[in-house]
């Protein structure tokens, strides 16, 4: 083997351990990544979930007063409706 070849080896040698450590680098970086990623949607789900937990009262009360008017208006309407056969 000339000293060119060997001096060729030890270079290519060297860039490919390089190479190597970089993608180790990168796949190791990627996996964090996707981990942090991960964690941010549970967060952002577990915090959807808490919020409707504290506000789950309000929305049953307003329910509850939605259904009582709508209550109020159609007995309302009816007795306006029997008015109005009264009339005729």
């Amino acid at each position: 083997m000339s000293p060119e070849e060997k001096a060729l080896l030890v270079k290519t040698a060297k860039l490919t351990e390089e190479n190597n450590s970089i993608l180790r680098k990168m796949r190791f970086g990627g996996r964090v990544r996707a981990a942090l990623h991960a964690l941010y949607w549970l967060i952002i789900i577990a915090l959807s979930f808490g919020a409707y937990y504290f506000i789950e009262p309000y929305v049953k009360e307003l329910v509850g007063v939605y259904s009582e008017l709508k209550g109020n208006l159609d007995a309302a309407s009816t007795k306006v409706g029997d008015f109005g056969k009264l009339l005729q």
